[in-house]
């Protein structure tokens, strides 16, 4: 009889034991695949505002062109990026409306009904001086715990570039990361864009994997 007990303590002490380790398994299967997918959001909207900035609109006439970098400030004291510009693009945004190739987008963070910080990007076809800006509000990304622009003048960076600006900056330095998570900080993505290139000149972005070129300009 004694032994039957015993027998038993061990056995419903294995059962608590496997069940306990397939809980841990099974909660850091969960946070590798929230990593992941916070990985690739991040590279997403890092993708999308790498390639507007690319397409830059560029003219001779710095009036008829915009770029605005500026700091907002967060609920939480936390201060992030947010940028306006002008970029050239091939595909319509509203295929059944007719649209030129130049579009304002502004990328900026905000918070929703559970205070969680989302990417945003607006894209306004047709943009007008004389129009308060409006067109397409979309999320690119969510949980976004950093948006960090830096501009390099030619002597050094700074975290605003006021419309009054009668010149672009030599680089501007753009980095993404996602909220911490159980498995330490969250993905990020840095990449660099040259302001003052030549037409066909590469562009190159720094990820989380090292350096590599993502594109020309058109």
């Amino acid at each position: 009889m004694v032994e039957v007990l015993v027998a038993s303590t061990i056995a419903v002490f294995i059962a608590m034991v496997a069940a306990a380790a397939l809980r841990t398994m099974t909660a850091s299967s969960d946070a590798v695949d929230r990593n992941i997918d916070a990985a690739a959001e991040v590279r997403f909207a890092a993708n999308m505002i790498a390639r507007d900035l690319q397409n830059f609109y560029r003219t001779d006439d710095i009036e008829q062109t915009k770029l605005i970098g500026m700091l907002d400030s967060g609920s939480a004291d936390v201060t992030a990026s947010h940028i306006i510009f002008y970029t050239v693009n091939r595909i319509k945004a509203r295929p059944d409306q007719p649209e030129g190739d130049i579009y304002e987008v502004e990328y900026y963070l905000s918070q929703d009904e559970e205070e969680r910080s989302r990417l945003m990007r607006r894209l306004w076809p047709n943009p007008s001086e004389e129009l308060e800006p409006g067109g397409m509000l979309t999320v690119i990304a969510e949980d976004i715990e950093l948006f960090d622009i830096e501009y390099f003048d030619g002597e050094g960076y700074v975290y605003e570039w006021p419309e009054e600006m009668q010149s672009l900056p030599e680089l501007i330095t753009v980095t993404l990361a996602a909220k911490s998570s159980s498995l330490g900080i969250g993905p990020t993505e840095s990449f660099i864009v040259p302001m003052t290139w030549a037409e066909g000149g590469d562009m190159t972005a720094i990820g989380s994997t090292g350096q590599t070129t993502v594109g020309t300009t058109e």
